[in-house]
C-alpha cells in the first residue's frame, strides 16, 4: 500500500502527496541550498584573492571625496608703505603775541577783527596820544629857540674873528665865542634828540602787526586802558601757517625722518589736508615716553588752531607680503594664518601683522611671500588635516 501525505491547499480543500512526489520537492530543495551555498563561497574568495591596490584605489576615491576644498593665496612681496596712526592738537606754525610796546594808555580805536589777514607793520589798535602830541610841540619850538641861539653865537663868532687881526679882539675872546657858538649848536641837537624820542613814544602808540599773518584773537576794546604789563592784546599766526603737534611714542620717533608726508584730518570734517614733518623732537617726555613731532600744514579754514586732529604719516615703504583680512587670525598666543605645504596638509604659522591697507593686511614676519596660505574658511581647519588647495583667481 503507498503512503500520501496530506496538506492544506489555498481552497482549504485537503492535496495528497504521494512517496515519489515528496521524494522530488526534496531533491530540488537540496539543489537549491547548494546553489546558494556555491555562490556565497565563490563571493568570498572573490573578496579574498582582489588585488590590494584595488584596495587602495577604492580607499584613496573615498578620501578624495571626503577631502575638504580651500582656496589658497601666494602673497608674494610688494611695497607696503609703513604708516604710523597718531593724534595730537592743531596749532599756528608760529604764533606771535602782540602787545603794548611803550607806556600805553587808553585804547581809541581796534582796526581788527580774528580772522582778518594783516600786512607786517600794519595799525591793529590806537592809543590815545592828546599829551604826546603837545610834548612834542612844546619840544619843537624848543628846537626853534636853540636854533635862534645858535645862528646869533654864530654871528658873533664871526665878527670876533675878522676884528682879531685888526687887534680890535684878543684871542681870548674869539676862543670864548667859539665855545659860546659849539654850545649853541649842542643845544639844537639835544632839543632835537628830545623831539625824536618823543615822536617815537608817540609812534609806540600804534599797536602794530610785527609780520605779515592771520589775525587769531582779539583781547582789547575800545576804552580799555593798556600799559606794558597788560599781556597780550592780539596773538597773529605768522604768515597764516598752520602745524599739528602730533605725540608719538619714543620708537615711533626714532625713525621718523623730517620730510615724511602725512595726511592730516580735524575732528569734525572728513577732509584732509596734506602735510610733511618739519621738526622731530630732540627730548622725549620722562613720565610718557613720548615726544612730538611737528607737521607742517597749509592755511585753510577748516584749520583752528586749539583743534584736535589725526594724522597717518608714511614713515617709509618696505618689501612685504601682503594678505587679505580674511586669512589673519587670531587667538589667546596672537595671530596666524594657516598655510598648505606640499603633501597638502595645513599647518599653522605665526605672524606679526603691521600696516592695515586697503588691499591688505601688511605681514612685518612669519612669511617670506611664497607660501600657500589659505584665504578664507580657516576657523574650520586644523592643523596637520590634509586638504585640497584651489589658487585663487588674481583680479
Amino acid at each position: 500500500m503507498m503512503n500520501y501525505e496530506t496538506r492544506l491547499t489555498a481552497n482549504d480543500g485537503v492535496e495528497l502527496l504521494s512517496d515519489d512526489e515528496r521524494r522530488q520537492r526534496s531533491r530540488r530543495r537540496m539543489l537549491i541550498i547548494g546553489a546558494i551555498v556555491l555562490l556565497v563561497a565563490a563571493l568570498a574568495a572573490y573578496f579574498a584573492l582582489r588585488p590590494a591596490s584595488e584596495d587602495a584605489a577604492a580607499a584613496a576615491a573615498a578620501q578624495g571625496q571626503a577631502m575638504p576644498v580651500v582656496t589658497v593665496v601666494v602673497p608674494g612681496r610688494q611695497a607696503v608703505d609703513h604708516v604710523i596712526s597718531v593724534t595730537g592738537t592743531l596749532a599756528a606754525r608760529r604764533e606771535m603775541p602782540v602787545g603794548v610796546a611803550g607806556e600805553g594808555g587808553m585804547v581809541v580805536n581796534v582796526l581788527v577783527e580774528p580772522g582778518q589777514w594783516v600786512g607786517a607793520g600794519q595799525v591793529l589798535a590806537t592809543i590815545d596820544r592828546s599829551v604826546q602830541v603837545q610834548t612834542n610841540a612844546q619840544l619843537a619850538a624848543q628846537i626853534n629857540v636853540a636854533r635862534a641861539d645858535a645862528r646869533i653865537a654864530q654871528q658873533d663868532l664871526d665878527r670876533s674873528q675878522s676884528l682879531v687881526s685888526r687887534g680890535f679882539v684878543s684871542k681870548a675872546d674869539v676862543d670864548r665865542k667859539t665855545a659860546t657858538r659849539d654850545a649853541a649848536v649842542a643845544r639844537v641837537r639835544v632839543a632835537e634828540a628830545s623831539l625824536g624820542e618823543s615822536r617815537a613814544r608817540v609812534g609806540r602808540l600804534d599797536i602794530r602787526a610785527p609780520a605779515a599773518g592771520l589775525v587769531l584773537t582779539r583781547n582789547v576794546e575800545p576804552g580799555q586802558v593798556v600799559s606794558s604789563g597788560s599781556g597780550v592784546l592780539f596773538r597773529v599766526a605768522k604768515g597764516g601757517e598752520m602745524e599739528l603737534l602730533a605725540r608719538l611714542s619714543e620708537a615711533d620717533l626714532a625713525g621718523l625722518p623730517v620730510g615724511a608726508q602725512a595726511a592730516v584730518t580735524p575732528v569734525g570734517t572728513d577732509r584732509s589736508f596734506t602735510g610733511r614733518v618739519w621738526q622731530v623732537s630732540p627730548v622725549i617726555d620722562q613720565t610718557s615716553r613720548q615726544g612730538v613731532a611737528r607737521l607742517a600744514l597749509p592755511y585753510d579754514p577748516a584749520i583752528r588752531p586749539g583743534g584736535f586732529a589725526s594724522a597717518q604719516i608714511v614713515r617709509g615703504s618696505q618689501e612685504q607680503p601682503l594678505l587679505p583680512e580674511s586669512a589673519v587670525q587670531s587667538d589667546e598666543k596672537g595671530n596666524f594664518v594657516y598655510i598648505v605645504g606640499k603633501d597638502n596638509k595645513v599647518a599653522r604659522r605665526n605672524v606679526t601683522t603691521g600696516t592695515v591697507t586697503a588691499t591688505g593686511i601688511a605681514i612685518t614676519g612669519g612669511l617670506n611671500g611664497t607660501e600657500r596660505v589659505v584665504m578664507r574658511a580657516g576657523g574650520f581647519l586644523n592643523p596637520g588635516e590634509t586638504v585640497k588647495p584651489e589658487l585663487a583667481r588674481k583680479n
